[in-house]
């Protein structure tokens, strides 16, 4: 009876902490500026590697005048539940981090819900180990550089599982407006000039919104994008992918 009440503490407390951690940093983390952006995957272009396909798009960016400015990453972890709650499947659960939101953790549900803390969500993690089991070989990163072009930022990854190259993402950041609706045709037309006829459709995240495209994006649609990818490029087996 005590474990069990041990257990039931633990559990408030720990929901308890996320509630105010979320409060927290709604009110105080403004570090990064958030925008609308979109998050696609670009396939490996016919007989290239996918290093010589991102040598390709920083190719034609460099031709469009974009400036290089630094690198970013963005990694997923993937934990699995210990043991199912009334007979139902557990839910997977994704922790990510991106460097444009550095003081910033993102736990992402499999189906929702999701929630933004700081970094010591990650502590949180270590000490809730007996409920959450991390997948081991899982971990997806994805590294590469930022280019500025006028109004946007432009994000090319190679994304990486156990060391090898799954495939290649690009983030598109429309600077001045955080509505989907207000400049996405302006965006696609943009990303034409150096995706060509792989240009994405408007990111499915935000059809779930109520507001649709004219909800305000924030930094956990991101993320969502960014795991939608990720996803997507665990099942793919990419030729020529090893990295060195």
């Amino acid at each position: 009876m005590w474990r069990c009440i041990r257990k039931l503490t633990m559990a408030f407390l720990t929901v308890l902490w996320l509630f105010i951690n979320f409060k927290f940093n709604l009110a105080l983390n403004r570090v990064a500026c958030v925008v609308f952006c979109s998050v696609c995957q670009v396939p490996v272009a016919e007989g290239k590697s996918v290093q010589q396909t991102v040598d390709l798009l920083h190719k034609k960016l460099d031709q469009l005048g974009a400036v290089k400015q630094g690198s970013f990453c963005v990694d997923c972890e993937t934990y699995h539940a210990t043991a199912n709650v009334g007979g139902q499947q557990s839910k997977l659960l994704y922790v990510m981090h991106n460097t444009e939101t550095p003081l910033s953790c993102f736990a992402l549900f499999e189906g929702g819900p999701c929630l933004k803390a700081d970094t010591n969500f990650d502590i949180l993690m270590v000490k809730l180990k007996s409920h959450f089991q991390n997948a081991k070989g899982y971990k997806v990163e994805c590294r590469g550089s930022r280019y500025r072009y006028c109004d946007f930022l432009i994000k090319v990854g190679t994304v990486t599982m156990s060391s090898s190259a799954r495939g290649i993402s690009v983030e598109v950041e429309y600077c001045p407006c955080v509505v989907p609706g207000d400049c996405w045709n302006l965006m696609k037309e943009f990303m034409q000039s150096f995706l060509s006829s792989n240009v994405p459709e408007l990111p499915s995240v935000f059809a779930t919104k109520p507001e649709g495209l004219f909800a305000p994006a924030d930094a956990i649609d991101t993320m969502t994008q960014y795991l939608e990818v990720f996803n997507k490029l665990r099942k793919l087996q990419i030729p020529g992918s090893n990295v060195r």
